[in-house]
C-alpha cells in the first residue's frame, strides 16, 4: 500500500493513455489532468501523479495492488496495447513469496511498474 507516488514524464498525453489502459483493470481511473501533469487512483482518491518535466533522471518501480491474478493478467495486456514494453509477464514469483503473482512493465518513460496479487495463484 502506498499514499501517492510521482513520476517524472517527459510527454504526459503518452503517460496518460499507457497508465489508464493499464490501471483500468486494477480499477484506477484518471482524476486529473492538466499540460503538467496528470493524476490516478480509486475514483475520487489520485494516489499516482505524473509530473511533466525536460530533466532526465533514473526510473522509479511502483508496484500497484490487484485483487487477483485475472487483473494482474489484465494490466500486462492493456499495458501492452497501449505502449508498454513488457518487463516480465504474469505470472508466479515464487522466489518472491509462494502466493506472489506479478506482472511487470516498462511504462512509455522507462519506469518498472508492476501488478501483484499476493492470493493463490491460478
Amino acid at each position: 500500500m502506498y499514499d501517492h507516488i510521482g513520476l517524472k514524464v517527459k510527454d504526459v498525453a503518452a503517460s496518460v493513455r499507457f497508465y489508464e489502459a493499464a490501471l483500468a483493470p486494477l480499477g484506477c481511473v484518471l482524476s486529473y489532468q492538466d499540460a503538467d501533469g496528470a493524476g490516478f487512483g480509486p475514483p475520487g482518491a489520485p494516489a499516482l501523479w505524473l509530473y511533466r518535466t525536460d530533466k532526465t533522471g533514473p526510473g522509479a518501480h511502483v508496484a500497484f495492488r490487484a485483487a487477483d491474478p485475472e487483473s494482474v493478467r489484465g494490466f500486462h495486456a492493456a499495458g501492452l496495447r497501449a505502449g508498454g514494453r513488457d518487463n516480465g509477464g504474469a505470472g508466479l514469483r515464487a522466489d518472491y513469496g509462494p502466493t506472489y503473482y506479478a506482472a511487470f512493465l516498462l511504462d512509455p518513460e522507462g519506469n518498472n511498474v508492476e501488478a501483484v496479487c499476493m492470493k493463490a495463484a491460478v
